[in-house]
């Protein structure tokens, strides 16, 4: 099979709003920034394939607009998920592993400064059951952070000393803020920010041409469980145990998590098994911006980046999309693309 590397990324995030209008404005810098690191010219891309969300974005086709920022004349080979673009990076993986393209560029992009996104973000819910009641999206996770403090699964001084970590704070401070939504406190919550992401991906001596050491994806897998919150334990997350299974993440060095509340790196420490010597989200993670459906691809973009910078040999991304961790993505990659796992 095609051996599939990453081999370039740019990402922004503006904890803030970035003063963009559009997707076009978030993207062309990430672009450009690309073409000019790996050598390329937008000629050089097979094919295009973007992640975002329109009912989100409260514009109807933001995606197709956001092609703006490629230029589609002469024509390209273009595609879009409605989720994060680490869901669009998986579809650009099966093109290139069937040979059809050599080169993809995918990119995920929000403007989530636009909204009140944790309003808004109650319309992914049961449209039957729950979405009429318009659950405010941190008040739902702030039921997640409780039901595991009293299974005795985590605490709230082990929430911040996530914060801490994360934003180089002392956690002993941070529990000193007043809550947002028992036990939340605001350091608990990633804010909601502007931002894009974008990487690219290359296949065989074509990845081993534009970067000197790629970054091989060795599995890649997501899985997904019920949209019921109640239906399942919400203080686990047993698709994204499945999908690192299927991934194949062991020896990993570095675990890059796309988790918006600290109590949810928590969870997926224990469902991924990670051990205790990995470092997690060394960057920070999505608690200093959580860019709605690019921060996922950042995930991978972070992780291939300690590969292709050599600080480390083999690394562990992972991906959320739907409510309180219903869908989990998990890519591992390595240094050498001979160390596969069961990618599927």
């Amino acid at each position: 099979m095609t051996e599939i590397a990453v081999v370039g990324f740019a990402h922004s995030v503006e904890p803030k709003t970035s003063g963009a209008t559009n997707g076009v404005e978030l993207l062309v810098p990430l672009f450009q920034r690309l073409y000019a690191d790996l050598g390329i010219t937008k000629g050089d891309i097979g094919f295009w394939c973007s992640g975002s969300s329109d009912y989100l974005a409260g514009r109807a086709f933001s995606f197709i607009s956001a092609i703006d920022a490629i230029g589609a004349c002469p024509p390209i080979m273009e595609s879009h998920v409605e989720a994060d673009a680490a869901w669009a990076l998986y579809e650009a993986w099966v093109k290139l592993r069937m040979g059809e393209v050599d080169t993809a560029l995918v990119y995920g992009f929000g403007k989530s400064t636009a909204g009140e996104l944790r309003r808004v973000l109650a319309m992914q819910l049961d449209p039957y059951t729950t979405a009429p009641l318009w659950p405010d999206a941190t008040a739902l996770a702030a039921l997640q952070a409780r039901l595991g403090i009293e299974a005795g699964l985590w605490t709230e001084k082990e929430m911040a000393e996530v914060a801490a970590r994360s934003t180089r704070a002392e956690a002993a401070a941070l529990l000193e803020a007043s809550y947002v939504a028992d036990p939340l406190r605001e350091h608990d919550c990633a804010p909601y920010a502007d931002g894009a992401t974008a990487v690219v991906l290359a296949a065989g001596d074509r990845a081993r041409e534009l970067c000197d050491r790629p970054a091989w994806i060795t599995g890649i897998a997501h899985r997904i469980d019920s949209p019921s919150l109640g239906a399942r334990d919400l203080t686990r997350a047993p698709s994204a145990r499945t999908a690192a299974e299927a991934a194949g993440t062991d020896s990993v060095e570095v675990a890059e998590l796309h988790t918006p509340y600290t109590h949810q790196e928590l969870v997926l420490r224990r469902e991924l098994d990670l051990a205790d010597g990995v470092r997690v989200n060394p960057a920070g993670g999505v608690l200093g911006g959580h860019a709605m459906f690019a921060a996922g691809l950042a995930r991978i973009g972070e992780a291939a980046r300690h590969i292709m910078s050599g600080a480390a040999d083999r690394v562990l991304a992972h991906a959320t999309n739907g409510p309180l961790l219903q869908q989990n993505l998990v890519c591992a990659m390595s240094a050498s693309p001979s160390r596969s796992g069961p990618a599927r």
